[in-house]
């Protein structure tokens, strides 16, 4: 068969893992042709692409980022897009197309198939944020790094007695706040599924002062928001899935603290560390999981569906039931971290 690749949306540690066993499987067990299409949505729709050898899969799995490149191009904001996406499909004589990505490229894909294009889904996202999968690649390197950054922070905070406040990935959902923050020991976490008030901050800072704690550290989500501001983004300006860019509540938390409290603070935003760099072994390991899995998908003809993680097994899901919502943090899993705010 003759299949195409493509990794669309922000790039992801894992990727490539996956990119290497779709090659891999494909070449070896079934004589399958691998097309990587180059920058996601937008290289299907300029037929950009490459041809996936053997060669070009070696030496990736310790990689970060994609060796296709990626874009958040929309075929919808695009004039034709969709009609010129079949188009292309079918001008590279393709049998199937297998799709790497979020919420958004995934909706795509989705699109494509009740369309008719023969598509398989692999779910890729640090936010964990995709629905009918426990988890998604990319998460575990992300909160890897949060919590290597939180350990790093209680020393200097420790040492000037500041308050620190560091800024997370996590739109929709505060996977990666939860579980670094719970994994670092923070005092207090923020997300975008639960709402507090700037007093509900500093009772527990005050609390932590009279215990004798001469430092603090919160974890906040990109998307997480106070009750008196609600979401800060850096610019009104939105990509072409309507997502406006998110960033600043690290920052004005703790200039509000400060003003407060008097306590020194200071803001660390993650960024886009959190996206890059090499993968850990849990992510390689499920990244190749669900490469090898797609190939397996696209030959027993299960088409619009993706791969999931269910437990310990890899197992096939509607996409459609992968974009239906955004997968936000359970109240049992915060209550875990709420038990330390104190």
């Amino acid at each position: 068969m003759k299949i195409g690749v493509l990794t669309g949306g922000g790039d992801c540690p894992g990727l490539n893992a996956v990119i290497r066993a779709i090659g891999r499987k494909g070449i070896v067990q079934y004589g399958d042709e691998i097309i990587g299409i180059k920058n996601g949505w937008a290289g299907l729709m300029k037929l950009n692409y490459i041809i996936l050898e053997r060669k070009a899969l070696s030496g990736i799995l310790h990689l970060g980022g994609t060796i296709l490149g990626s874009s958040r191009t929309n075929p919808e904001k695009e004039e034709g897009g969709y009609t010129l996406i079949i188009e292309n499909f079918k001008k590279l004589g393709l049998d199937a197309l297998i799709v790497i990505g979020g919420n958004d490229t995934l909706g795509v894909a989705q699109k494509l198939h009740e369309m008719g294009i023969p598509i398989v889904g692999v779910p890729k996202t640090i936010d964990n944020d995709i629905c009918a999968t426990d988890m998604t690649f990319g998460f575990d390197t992300a909160v890897s790094v949060a919590t290597e950054a939180i350990d790093r922070l209680h020393s200097t905070a420790e040492s000037h007695h500041r308050c620190m406040v560091v800024e997370v990935m996590g739109r929709h959902a505060g996977w990666i706040a939860t579980y670094s923050g719970i994994a670092g020991g923070a005092d207090f976490i923020l997300i975008p599924e639960e709402q507090y008030t700037l007093d509900d901050i500093i009772t527990v800072l005050q609390r932590r002062i009279e215990k004798g704690k001469s430092f603090s550290i919160i974890v906040a989500a990109e998307g997480a928001k106070l009750k008196e501001t609600g979401i800060i983004a850096q610019s009104k300006e939105m990509d072409d899935f309507g997502n406006v860019r998110l960033g600043g509540i690290g920052d004005g938390l703790a200039r509000a603290i400060e003003k407060r409290t008097g306590i020194e603070s200071r803001a660390v935003v993650l960024g886009h560390v959190q996206r890059g760099g090499t993968p850990t072994a849990f992510d390689r390991v499920l990244g190749t999981k669900y490469g090898v899995a797609a190939i397996e998908l696209v030959h027993e003809g299960k088409f619009g569906m993706m791969t999931s993680l269910q437990g310990t097994k890899i197992k096939p899901v509607p996409i459609l039931d992968g974009v239906k919502e955004s997968k936000i943090v359970d109240k049992e899993t915060y209550e875990v971290a709420k038990t330390f705010f104190e």
